[in-house]
C-alpha cells in the first residue's frame, strides 16, 4: 500500500448503477436511482468535500433514464467510466412487508470488462477502490486484472453482490454453495493484506456455515494469512470488526429520529469507513472511532427515503458524541 495517503484522498466505486422499484406494504413507489456506487458515493459527497469520487459501471441505455445521472452530477462525481450499450439495465423489484425485504432482479447489464475501464483511470490510481457489485458483476479475472494494475492500493470489498443467486423468476436468494465459498476464498488471498471487506451477518452466514453466535462467524476468517480488515454489519445490533491477530471490536448502532427507508444503510456504512480509514493512521485502535462514524452516518440514511438521507460529516460528529444507541454490547 502507499505509505502517504493525500489528505484529498480519491476513491473509485465499481459495481452496476441500478433502478429501484420499492413496494412497501403494497405501496408501489415511483423508480429511484439504487445502487451500491450510487449510495456509497452520493454519501461520500455529503458527508465532505474533501474526496475525489468516480464511477465505473455499464449502463443499459433501453431501460434507464439518464435523468437519474443528474443528482451524481450535481455533486460532482465523475461518471466518465460509465459504458453504455443498447440492452436492459439492472433493475431490482425491493418488496418490504413486516420488517422484512424480498428483493427480484427483474433485468440486468452486462459484466464490467477491464479492457472498458478508460486509460485515464488507469494512469492515475485512486487511494481506494470499492467494489461493489449487485449481481456478479464482476469476475474474478476482472478482480486480478484490477488487483495487478493498482497494487498500492487499498480494496474495499461488499460480499452481497459476490453471494447472491437468483431462481428462475430473479428472487434473489442466499443458500450455502461450495463455488460461493471457493469464489470468496480467492479473493480473500488476492487482496491480502489490502483487503477490506464488508458482509451483512446474512451473508456472512452463508459463506461461514456458522449458524451460532456473531464471533464464530467473523473469525472464519481467521484461517487466512491476510492481515486484512473484516466487517460484518448486524442491523439494529451494530456490527464487528475482526482482523486476524487483534480482538474483536463491538460497534452499537445509533438510533435515527424516525425510520422511513433501511435501503443502503450498509453501502453508507461502508463509504465512510473506506474514507475514514484512509486518513487514519491504520492502527487497529483507529478503527473504532471509524467504525462509531460509519455507523452514525447510516443512521441518517434510514430517516429519509432513497438517495436523501445523507448528511455532513459534521452532523455524524454531533451523533457519536450524543451515544444514542440502540442497545449497547454487553
Amino acid at each position: 500500500m502507499r505509505s502517504k495517503i493525500s489528505p484529498n484522498p480519491s476513491l473509485y466505486f465499481v459495481g452496476h448503477l441500478a433502478i429501484d422499484n420499492v413496494i412497501r406494504s403494497n405501496q408501489q413507489n415511483a423508480p429511484t436511482l439504487g445502487g451500491s456506487v450510487s449510495y456509497g458515493s452520493l454519501a461520500l459527497s455529503s458527508y465532505t468535500q474533501k474526496v475525489k469520487l468516480s464511477i465505473i459501471s455499464h449502463i443499459g441505455e433501453k431501460s434507464f433514464d439518464k435523468s437519474f445521472l443528474g443528482l451524481l452530477k450535481t455533486q460532482n462525481i465523475d461518471l466518465g467510466g460509465i459504458k453504455y450499450s443498447n440492452v436492459r439495465n439492472t433493475h431490482f423489484q425491493l418488496l418490504y412487508y413486516n420488517n422484512t425485504r424480498t428483493l427480484y432482479l427483474k433485468s440486468r447489464s452486462p459484466n464490467l470488462e477491464f479492457n472498458d475501464i478508460p486509460r485515464r483511470y488507469l494512469e492515475k490510481p485512486p487511494d481506494t477502490i470499492a467494489l461493489v457489485p449487485l449481481c456478479n458483476e464482476l469476475t474474478y479475472n476482472y478482480l486480478k486484472k484490477l488487483s495487478s494494475s493498482f497494487p498500492y492500493v487499498y480494496f474495499g470489498i461488499d460480499l452481497q453482490g459476490f453471494v447472491r443467486r437468483f431462481d428462475k423468476d430473479g428472487k434473489v436468494s442466499y443458500s450455502l454453495n461450495k463455488e460461493v465459498g471457493t469464489r470468496i476464498d480467492r479473493i480473500v488471498n488476492l487482496f491480502g493484506d489490502k483487503l477490506i471487506l464488508k458482509g451483512s451477518e446474512e451473508e456472512m452466514s452463508l459463506l461461514t456455515d456458522k449458524h451460532e453466535d456473531y464471533k464464530s462467524k467473523i473469525q472464519y476468517f481467521e484461517k487466512f494469512n491476510s492481515k486484512g480488515i473484516f466487517i460484518m454489519t448486524l442491523g439494529e445490533k451494530g456490527s464487528m470488526i475482526f482482523s486476524k491477530g487483534h480482538s474483536i471490536i463491538e460497534i452499537p448502532a445509533f438510533k435515527p429520529k424516525k425510520v422511513m427507508d433501511e435501503t443502503g444503510a450498509g453501502d453508507v456504512y461502508f463509504s465512510i469507513f473506506l474514507y475514514e480509514f484512509l486518513l487514519s493512521n491504520k492502527s487497529w485502535e483507529a478503527l473504532e472511532n471509524i467504525a462509531l462514524l460509519s455507523s452514525a452516518a447510516s443512521s441518517f440514511l434510514i430517516e429519509e427515503k432513497g438517495l436523501y438521507g445523507t448528511v455532513a460529516k459534521e452532523l455524524v460528529l454531533e451523533r457519536v458524541k450524543e451515544k444514542n444507541y440502540i442497545k449497547k454490547w454487553e
